[in-house]
């Protein structure tokens, strides 16, 4: 299987690649928006480095496109990978607008192209066991839940410069880490219906570096994104409320269920297991089989969320979704 990668812009792109080469697959052709970065990239995986990605789309030997390029061109991208019937792996989040999004979805749903998006916190055996415990009903009804990724790329100057453009990104902290917490939200509570946000700066960038968006979903539940560039050794953290039991998830998981004690759960004896992103995408396109983990339907609803938390940040409301 031939895959060709998409621009090297993105932080995680070359983790990509590696997945990619390590799961049997190859990767014989490069685009990047930056030319010199490209063929710098190409030399280093000992692939042709091509000046467009509209040539290597039109090659005939190119299975699938892995695409990291800045999030404002996703949307471009997509549409031209999906109509020239290449199968799709990018990076979060889909695109900047709900409108580039659902025609995005609409793409690849009648080009019948294997598409996954990467949300890879979905293949954590301790959040796949809070999502089973959540729908069998363990921990009654959830009222409550709250996922917080954070790290200190604003204040220890790690962060690509670019990451701070919001023309290029769409954002700042949000759009970036946020993604993350919001997608597993969805993932948990279901239907997003309102948002409200406050995205600050904790330094002097020029985007949010410190934010927090708040989401209204179906059946009276509230979920908290957390996110931001300014925090020093902060674990992943992930907590879920219902009316019978209570999950935390950070150094460590424990589980509480009807008030019966803490259960402190060792993630090696979780039952539940989910293939990461890049290999589910490839086995997918090897085996035929369609993408219940990682769909282009998530990738639309995270983008509708993110747009409305950006909006509720600009007009200091709630913003309906």
């Amino acid at each position: 299987m031939q895959i060709a990668m998409l621009s090297g812009w993105h932080v995680h792109a070359e983790g990509y690649a590696k997945a990619v080469l390590e799961n049997g697959a190859t990767i014989p052709s490069v685009w990047d928006e930056d030319p010199e970065r490209g063929k710098k990239w190409a030399e280093k995986l000992g692939a042709r480095f091509c000046p467009t990605y509209e040539e290597i789309l039109a090659d005939p030997e190119i299975d699938g496109v892995v695409v990291c390029a800045p999030t404002c061109m996703h949307a471009d991208i997509l549409l031209a990978a999906a109509n020239a019937g290449k199968h799709i792996f990018t990076e979060k989040v889909m695109t900047l607008t709900n409108e580039s999004a659902k025609a995005v979805t609409e793409a690849v749903l009648k080009s019948g192209i294997h598409f996954t998006i990467s949300l890879p916190y979905k293949a954590d055996p301790r959040y796949l066991l809070a999502k089973h415990l959540v729908d069998d009903g363990s921990l009654g009804q959830i009222t409550y839940a709250r996922v917080r990724n954070c790290h200190s790329g604003s204040i220890r100057d790690w962060l690509p410069p670019y990451f701070y453009d919001e023309a290029l990104c769409g954002g700042g902290a949000m759009i970036d880490l946020g993604a993350h917490p919001m997608y597993l939200l969805q993932w948990f509570l279901g239907d997003a219906r309102r948002v409200s946000s406050s995205f600050l700066n904790a330094t002097d960038r020029p985007v949010e570096d410190n934010a927090v968006s708040l989401i209204e979903f179906d059946g009276g539940k509230i979920g908290v994104s957390e996110t931001g560039f300014v925090s020093i050794a902060d674990p992943f953290i992930v907590e879920i409320s219902g009316t019978k039991g209570f999950i935390q998830i950070g150094r460590t998981m424990t589980v509480t269920i009807d008030g019966k004690g803490v259960e402190t759960i060792d993630p090696s004896s979780i039952p539940y297991h989910q293939e990461p992103p890049v290999p589910y995408w490839l086995n997918s396109i090897r085996e035929n089989t369609p993408n219940e983990v990682y769909t282009v339907e998530e990738g639309e609803a995270l983008t509708r969320i993110m747009v409305a938390a950006y909006q509720a940040s600009r007009a200091g409301r709630k913003t309906d979704l």
